[in-house]
């Protein structure tokens, strides 16, 4: 498998496949990260499209870390600015992103524990919010969110800790097993 590096740069160049490639390996993570932060899968859909327009634009003039990385880098920061302009953050109501599911009843039931878990995700205090939603939406390592967020690796691992430990007790109360 060829690295994504690699593939970026033909796609730079202007190889068609090429980017079709990282857009295919990157959007659908891209796309969980920024629902869930901004609120919305139509937003989140607008801003995965934009980071990759950014990333397109941007000089790289190193390739530390992984395109993964940057590309939840650029998406994070588009993202939170967005919420930010939109004051989504107050809102109790997110994003569903759903699997599709044999059977109707099953769709129901997980559609259900989702919302469920988007409301308790959405009143996690904002600094747990965005490194579980980096974590477990946007697939990133704890090195990974460390550096998009600016935070020591030490206080993005308490942060996770306690996001899921809250999660869970919440979602416990609500009677959703875990």
């Amino acid at each position: 498998m060829i690295d994504d590096w690699r593939i970026f740069a033909l796609a730079r160049a202007g190889d068609e496949k090429a980017w079709r490639e990282i857009f295919r390996r990157h959007y659908p993570a891209l796309v969980r990260i920024t629902s869930s932060m901004a609120g919305s899968l139509e937003a989140g859909h607008d801003i995965a499209q934009e980071s990759f327009v950014r990333l397109l634009g941007a000089r790289i003039e190193h390739h530390e870390g992984t395109l993964r990385s940057l590309l939840a880098t650029i998406a994070y920061r588009l993202a939170v600015k967005e919420a930010r302009r939109l004051r989504l953050y107050d809102r109790t109501e997110t994003a569903r992103v759903t699997d599709e599911t044999p059977s109707p009843l099953e769709q129901l039931v997980k559609e259900d524990t989702d919302r469920i878990l988007a409301r308790v995700v959405q009143r996690l205090p904002l600094d747990q919010r965005e490194v579980l939603t980096l974590r477990f939406f946007g697939e990133c390592s704890y090195v990974e969110i460390a550096h998009i967020t600016g935070v020591p690796l030490g206080t993005v691992k308490s942060r996770i800790f306690y996001a899921v430990k809250t999660c869970r007790d919440k979602l416990k109360e609500r009677g959703v097993s875990t």
